[in-house]
């Protein structure tokens, strides 16, 4: 596993899986250094929002992502919430992107803070893999002042579950440093894999993971040896001989370069259920401007428009409809996400709302005069879209030389100004932007 000898450059492919610490509570930190040694919370501070990152000192108290906020300042009410800047650690990670892309061309992101990278090519030129981990981690050190764990491995699987443990880990209440840099070799695999719990595994869910608990399966070594027919039933055919493969170490899934988004979007949970669909389609007059700025930033445009809502009870409904041309234009986002919350029965309150456009390409498709939605249950069912593209990029230059604010549509303007939204700009749990209301009797 962890080699005292360097044999890191047996592994073929040698890949990396490269996961910066506590990402967005760092970068907090690494701006503001009067938080340095103080527990640090990443989100939303609202009712429901959730801890996007916790730094170490917050972890000591049992903190981890994803946890309400309101828990988490129950149990360490002497924490610093901070709602987090997307932007900030959009451009952060781009310099950390341009480290990864000195080693090597075939980089894998996957989120802003996280990265397989491909090293085969570069073992001639640079070292082993273990060489080419510990470098990358000096460099961050030494010139972003941010720190990473890197697992290094010849599969997708292991080198992830490698990085963890590079990692420092929390051991009775105090911070343990991690090595830094991982090695798993393809002899140590199945010794690596056998102790963990199943649900380690890329493929194993929370459903899949009861389902094999009630088999008698809890560990990769209870799964590893058994025939996938066995499970197919339970699973399912390709569920059950993907993970078995996975818990034999099995995982010939390359790096693959380049990926982009496969869709684009943003979603709000709200501090209190909303009943109204007058203030749901203002909000989703902000969330159309929102994903139309990051497709044109982007360089994209998507055919398929999804409204996903989350019901008061939990209950999560989406509309989907794609179009035969690619939308960037914030207004006629709106119109067809409008017309498909339209379809929404929100009676019971809701307490999320969304939009993402899929189906991406390049910009610049061909338009149409109208985008019609067949869908007879839609209301209004025509959308009109002259081809504003012109006038989009105008509206664009001017934001850019002039700030965000600038300039905006009249459904954008406020007492204060025009609002200028973001994709990721209240990412982590929404402020309202009504009082609460009351369901009708």
């Amino acid at each position: 596993m962890a080699n005292v000898r360097d044999r890191s450059a047996e592994l073929t492919p040698a890949i990396l899986l490269v996961d910066m610490d506590s990402f967005f509570a760092s970068v907090e930190v690494l701006d503001n250094p009067a938080l340095s040694g103080k527990p640090v919370l990443v989100g939303g501070d609202g009712k429901r929002g959730v801890v996007a990152s916790a730094n170490y000192e917050a972890r000591r108290f049992g903190i981890h992502s994803a946890m309400p906020m309101a828990n988490a300042l129950r149990r360490c009410p002497d924490a610093v919430c901070v709602p987090g800047n997307m932007a900030r650690y959009a451009e952060v990670s781009s310099q950390v992107h341009e480290i990864f892309a000195s080693v090597t061309p075939i980089i894998e992101p996957l989120a802003l803070d996280e990265a397989f990278l491909d090293v085969s090519g570069s073992i001639r030129l640079l070292g082993s893999p273990l060489e080419i981990g510990h470098a990358i981690r000096l460099r961050i050190k030494q010139e972003l002042a941010l720190d990473c764990g890197i697992g290094v491995a010849s599969s997708k699987q292991v080198a992830k579950l490698a990085s963890r443990s590079a990692k420092p880990r929390i051991e009775r209440d105090r911070v343990v440093p991690g090595p830094g840099v991982f090695v798993v070799l393809d002899e140590d695999v199945r010794s690596y894999l056998n102790p963990m719990p199943v649900r380690a595994l890329f493929g194993v869910g929370p459903t899949t993971a009861t389902k094999l608990s009630k088999l008698g399966i809890e560990t990769v070594a209870d799964l590893a040896d058994l025939d996938p027919s066995m499970l197919e039933r339970h699973v399912g055919g390709s569920v059950a001989h993907l993970i078995v493969d996975l818990a034999n170490g099995r995982d010939t899934r390359p790096v693959e370069a380049g990926v982009k988004n496969r869709s684009i979007g943003h979603e709000e949970t709200f501090t209190h259920d909303s009943y109204d669909l007058a203030d749901l389609d203002q909000r989703l007059i902000r969330q159309a401007h929102a994903v139309a700025n990051a497709l044109r930033s982007s360089g994209q445009e998507g055919a398929t428009v999804t409204v996903k809502i989350k019901l008061a009870n939990f209950e999560q409904h989406t509309r989907s409809v794609t179009l035969e041309e690619g939308l960037d234009d914030p207004q006629a986002i709106y119109e067809v996400a409008s017309g498909l919350l339209a379809t929404h029965d929100i009676g019971g309150g809701v307490r999320l709302l969304g939009i993402s456009l899929s189906a991406l390409r390049p910009r610049g498709g061909p338009k149409q005069l109208h985008l019609r939605l067949d869908d007879p249950t839609v209301a209004d069912p025509l959308v009109t879209q002259e081809d504003r593209g012109a006038l989009l990029d105008a509206l664009d230059e001017i934001k850019r030389r002039f700030g965000k604010e600038a300039v905006g549509t009249a459904n954008l303007l406020s007492a204060d100004g025009v609002i200028s939204p973001g994709q990721r700009d209240i990412a982590f749990g929404a402020k309202d932007l009504t009082p609460p209301k009351e369901a009708d009797d």
